[in-house]
């Protein structure tokens, strides 16, 4: 009798031990925060791109897109505002080449506090750039003198929240071999001959995934992607997939991605029509066919590099699946801001000179055509392939514009997004809505202090309510500024200007023309009147008094 309750004891003992386990289990979700840099709004197959993509082609077919997801337009102050749901100008990033505030939490702050393990691959671009004297500077860039750190100390993302960070602090990198490469706090000081970035990351992404699975916990990833951020640097064989791809010049690809757009569904003609093409003046069919196979062949770099960037996310993903992790894991997907226009033409500040065996690196037109895309080149898109890249937009990265600002967006979850696959939202969404929404999903909340100082509220506002397939109130008024390229939003209105000093409004009806076709301003006196003070209101809210200094 004694026997048989102590065993009934110990039977219900393992019972209660199991019941414990069990009960502790966290089915809260996992969340990816995956972002690409310069990407064009139509690189994409699913935003009408001919770009080879299946795989983010498959996260769209099964999961919800936005037309109407916006970023900062530019790389820093982007990621300063998806990581805190804030303006960039709130937390340290009024210009580029800044450290992200410490008086804000950021997402991997918060979450780990929430119990979830954190991890970052890729760029981080929010420590300030340091500047060495002399020749010593250009020396660090080629990996010909050592200095550490690469930021000041305490700004690495292994200081802000996250509890493993491999990828670079710096915002430029040679692909092949990056500068400001780290292991957490620890410089990377060598690679292997067969180095490629976004491999690299990947594979990095790929080990903590597995790790992580071992876990009963939930985890953060932010995954953010270089490429396809100039210099122009691919893989052969990518390369080679699009040789013939691009011959048709600029604007024969913006009519083609347009035309698939409007079949697709992404945009209503009569609401989003065809802007002329801002090529700089540089006609494809004027161009001498010496130019026009050089500059078809960038372009099949910069597409080598997105199909790159598919490719690893086919292959992190099959690993979230055969780790059990892909059902209950949220990714989001975007990009930092529209295709860059931008050609660099010297070294220097955070371009290298020279690789690491002291060969001179050629800029732009002294780079012979089978160099571009390898080591031995340091090229770029420029405006006509940007603004082709961001159809059906006007304008590209740095303008507050629609081609610089508005971004493709993904967001998928087989367990938990309500909305029909393969859905289009024309709903407004911002860069900072992604810090609430990760809170909700958390089930966590914003601290009211940080670092003891009292926390000022997230500017953002969540996703959550359009991912459970309905609608939100959404913002009021939303404002833009970089290199005083400036816009505000408010209802089906839209007051944008171009950087520089420039004071010109110009007024948009962004409801009946998303694409800004029409210039309302001179017909609407009083509404640019009141946007204006609506910005103004804004900015001096967000301390930018002086913003044209």
């Amino acid at each position: 009798m004694k026997k048989s309750i102590f065993v009934l004891i110990i039977a219900c003992l393992l019972l209660l031990d199991y019941s414990i386990v069990f009960a502790a289990k966290d089915t809260r979700p996992n969340i990816i925060v995956m972002m690409v840099d310069d990407m064009g709004f139509s690189d994409p197959g699913c935003y009408g791109g001919e770009i080879n993509t299946p795989n983010i082609d498959k996260l769209a077919a099964n999961g919800l897109r936005f037309t109407q997801f916006h970023n900062t337009a530019r790389c820093c102050p982007t990621r300063a505002s998806l990581l805190t749901g804030k303006y960039p100008h709130q937390v340290g990033l009024v210009r580029n080449g800044r450290s992200l505030s410490k008086d804000s939490a950021t997402i991997a702050e918060v979450l780990r506090t929430a119990g979830y393990d954190t991890a970052m691959v890729g760029k981080w671009h929010l420590s300030r750039n340091i500047i060495l004297e002399g020749d010593l500077h250009q020396k660090w860039l080629d990996h010909h003198y050592d200095h550490e750190p690469f930021g000041p100390e305490g700004t690495y993302p292994i200081d802000r929240g996250f509890d493993r960070h491999y990828g670079v602090i710096w915002g430029v990198i040679d692909y092949f071999d990056p500068f400001s490469l780290v292991d957490g706090h620890k410089a990377v000081q060598n690679v292997p001959d067969d180095y490629y970035f976004t491999d690299a990351i990947t594979d990095k992404a790929i080990e903590y995934v597995k790790d992580f699975s071992k876990s009963d916990k939930p985890f953060f990833m932010y995954f953010a992607h270089c490429a396809p951020h100039w210099p122009l640097m691919a893989l052969p064989e990518d390369i080679a997939k699009y040789k013939d791809t691009y011959k048709g010049g600029w604007q024969k690809l913006r009519d083609d991605r347009y035309n698939r757009q409007i079949e697709m569904g992404l945009f209503d003609p009569e609401t989003a029509k065809k802007p002329k093409l801002m090529d700089g003046g540089a006609k494809w069919n004027k161009l001498s066919k010496e130019d026009q196979e050089f500059n078809a062949r960038k372009m099949a770099v910069h597409a080598a590099m997105v199909d790159r960037v598919d490719q690893c996310i086919g292959r992190f993903i099959e690993v979230l699946k055969e780790s059990g992790q892909y059902d209950n894991t949220v990714l989001f997907l975007f990009a930092d801001n529209g295709a860059s226009p931008e050609v660099m033409y010297a070294p220097g500040y955070d371009r290298t000179a020279y690789t690491r065996e002291g060969k001179k690196i050629p800029y732009a037109r002294e780079t012979k055509l089978e160099d571009l895309g390898s080591e031995m080149s340091y090229n770029c898109i420029g405006q006509a392939w940007a603004n082709a890249a961001n159809t059906p937009f006007r304008y590209w990265k740095k303008e507050s514009f629609e081609g610089g600002c508005n971004t493709p967006c993904i967001i998928h979850w087989p367990d938990g997004l309500k909305t029909k696959k393969g859905s289009i939202t024309k709903q407004f969404a911002h860069v900072m809505d992604i810090m609430p929404t990760c809170l909700e999903l958390a089930e966590a909340k914003y601290p009211t202090e940080f670092n003891g100082k009292k926390s000022t509220p997230v500017e953002g506002i969540s996703l959550m309510p359009i991912i459970n397939g309905g609608t939100r109130g959404g913002h009021d008024v939303i404002c833009f500024e970089h290199e005083n390229g400036r816009a505000v939003r408010k209802g089906e209105w839209k007051l944008s200007a171009f950087s520089g000093t420039s004071d010109k409004w110009e007024l948009y009806n962004i409801k009946k023309d998303i694409t800004e076709t029409t210039n309302l301003a001179s017909k609407y006196p009083e509404k640019v009147k009141e946007l204006a003070d609506e910005w103004q209101k804004w900015s001096d809210r967000v301390g930018l008094t002086n913003w044209k200094d």
